[in-house]
């Protein structure tokens, strides 16, 4: 069990730095505010553009087809949720703080005799720790600060080495031990920061510009990349009016950070009886409502047991689908799927996705358990109010 758990999280931890998601990019040459530009994104295509790597970057940087454009606005921006998070992606489940830790506010971790405790990111250089996939650990003794480390890592290794339990803990403490830095503070991939991808992505990517984000006036809130600085990044007024990049088909979302989920609301859940394919039903849902509904809880099933009742076809879409490189399930709110509904032969066994893409919908007679179903299927679907 243990095995099959940390090869998930090493496979999830490849798709934060890997090109797991293929992104589609489409340039809107009109000019809109960033509010304005999401709806319009949501809308016609599924989102504000993400960017996962350096990769995903130049083809964003290439969608810009207008070489007079100065800036043009991406789907990252700052939120009030100002969270601890690590460089690779992996999820937040062990951070073991020095005494008085996390203090301050600084942003960017530092191991020292195995605790972590917090340093300015920019303005403090230490020596760092990259994680390789194929060699392990790697003790870089060139002071940099966290973002040249970072940079540096992912460069020439996979990136800065996350913490992701004790015995990992353990190991790192004694590999800079055995390089006789024992008392010395190393960089490793843990950061803090309020910016968020408006898909709900959890890339960590950033390419900012020199000196950004600066929050210039207090009110700099939102993205944009440069085009003609190969495609860096400045934060600006929200209400600021440039063209915009959206990415189109379908987004993966990995090791959210659960927050508390509001009580279902029979009133925010609504079903649609129209026969339409998973995608389609998709953007029907983020245009009238919000999204396709996800089930994370006893409670929220009830819910949608209740509404299922009266849909006309034998299965109703909910917001499942198979993520076919890992095959997993997953939510498209972003939660994990610690409740399961599947009906027998169901949702655990693998999918064949190389002849088709699976999606979870939910029967609407019986018991009402969770079936994969072809994407292809045109069905009844529940859209959610749920901001």
């Amino acid at each position: 069990m243990e095995q099959t758990l940390y090869l998930v999280l090493l496979l999830i931890a490849l798709c934060s730095v890997s090109e797991c998601v293929q992104h589609h990019y489409r340039f809107i040459n009109e000019t809109k505010n960033w509010t304005e530009a999401q709806r319009y994104c949501r809308e016609n295509y599924t989102d504000l553009a993400t960017a996962e790597n350096m990769n995903d970057m130049i083809d964003l940087n290439k969608s810009v087809n207008d070489g007079g454009v100065q800036y043009v606005w991406i789907g990252l921006q700052r939120t009030s949720v100002n969270k601890w998070q690590w460089s690779s992606g992996d999820p937040e489940l062990y951070l073991n703080w020095g005494p008085g830790q996390p203090n301050g506010r600084d942003d960017c971790g530092v191991m020292s005799n195995g605790q972590i405790y917090i340093y300015p990111c920019s303005s403090a250089y230490l020596p760092f720790i990259c994680n390789n996939m194929s060699t392990g650990l790697v003790l870089v003794d060139q002071p940099k600060n966290w973002r040249d480390a970072q940079s540096y890592c992912r460069q020439n290794h996979t990136d800065l080495v996350s913490v992701r339990n004790q015995n990992e803990s353990q190991q790192i403490q004694k590999f800079i031990s055995d390089r006789h830095l024992s008392g010395y503070g190393v960089w490793i991939g843990l950061f803090r920061e309020s910016w968020q991808w408006s898909d709900q992505s959890n890339s960590t990517f950033r390419y900012w510009d020199s000196n950004q984000p600066d929050n210039q006036g207090g009110v700099e809130n939102c993205t944009v990349i440069r085009p003609n600085a190969q495609g860096q990044w400045n934060d600006v007024s929200c209400n600021n009016q440039y063209p915009f990049v959206c990415h189109e088909g379908e987004k993966i979302l990995t090791n959210h950070t659960i927050y508390p989920s509001p009580p279902p609301d029979p009133d925010k859940l609504i079903l649609i009886k129209e026969n339409l394919t998973w995608p389609e039903a998709l953007r029907y849902c983020r245009q009238n409502h919000v999204d396709l509904v996800s089930v994370h809880s006893d409670e929220m099933q009830r819910e949608v047991m209740n509404v299922v009742k009266a849909a006309s076809t034998a299965e109703v879409w909910l917001g499942l689908h198979n993520y076919c490189i890992m095959n997993m399930w997953l939510w498209l709110s972003g939660e994990n799927m610690y409740y399961q509904n599947w009906a027998p032969g169901h949702g655990t066994t693998p999918e064949n996705c190389r002849l088709e893409k699976r999606k979870g919908a939910v029967q609407s007679g019986g018991d009402q358990r969770w079936v994969s179903l072809p994407e292809t299927h045109k069905l009844n679907f529940i859209c959610t109010n749920y901001e």
